[in-house]
């Protein structure tokens, strides 16, 4: 399995927030169906939500300084995998809330999304500048980052390694500070991050695929830099 290969296969293992999951909560408390809806056949539901999904859009579109209209037209675009019209509407609520910091961390994860990942950077910092203890939107900058055409694993490390000093058993960051260490030839480290995740959650679906990754790399051949690295952790280790 590729580099890429494992980590997008991670973002999905055991962190539903990344690609936009977080957006979706969002959206899904702001539009909870009725007991009465949630019987309806899947035809009907479709149909449903289509017609709700169009009203929204509709009513943001008809009423541009209703912040709440723009989130949920954003929302609706957002379903549709309409990124582009869902970025525009969540600009145009930081427009008329600049310091509410949920169309911050939305435009974030639609960009993210739509794999525009600079932009994410972009709004995660400030979404970050914002809220600095927020553990998710931190661990999601360090995903940007290691998604990028060129990764950073050293400042997605330093990220996720944030995140953990607000939320010491955030699994999302576990998860992703073992995949940098072990890109960046950090072999102990990263064996460490997974020691950690495993006794949080034993059960963590991503621990198998963390534990092929590092094994792969060990197996790979190491810039002098990180053989030093491992080398004097070992010997530090030993003392």
């Amino acid at each position: 399995m590729t580099k890429d290969n494992v980590l997008f296969s991670l973002v999905g293992v055991g962190f539903g927030l990344f690609f936009g999951f977080a957006f979706v909560t969002w959206a899904n408390q702001r539009a909870q169906p009725s007991p009465r809806a949630a019987a309806q056949s899947s035809e009907s539901d479709a149909n449903s939500a289509q017609a709700e999904a169009d009203a929204a859009v509709k009513r943001a579109r008809e009423n541009p300084k209703d912040f709440d209209a723009q989130m949920e037209g954003a929302r609706a675009y957002y379903d549709a995998r309409r990124f582009d019209e869902a970025v525009d509407l969540l600009l145009r609520a930081n427009e008329l809330q600049p310091t509410n910091v949920e169309p911050v961390v939305a435009l974030a994860h639609v960009n993210a999304d739509a794999r525009n990942y600079k932009a994410a950077e972009k709004w995660y910092v400030a979404a970050l500048g914002m809220k600095p203890d927020d553990a998710d939107a931190r661990a999601s900058l360090g995903r940007v980052l290691l998604l990028a055409q060129q990764p950073d694993y050293k400042r997605a490390a330093a990220e996720f390694r944030r995140a953990l000093e607000t939320d010491p058993r955030h699994e999302p960051s576990l998860q992703f500070l073992a995949f940098a260490l072990a890109q960046s030839g950090d072999e102990r480290g990263a064996r460490e991050a997974v020691a950690r995740l495993e006794k949080i959650d034993p059960n963590n679906a991503a621990l198998p695929r963390l534990r092929e990754e590092i094994e792969a790399r060990a197996r790979s051949p190491q810039p002098a830099g990180a053989r030093d690295r491992n080398a004097n952790s070992r010997q530090g280790g030993a003392r």
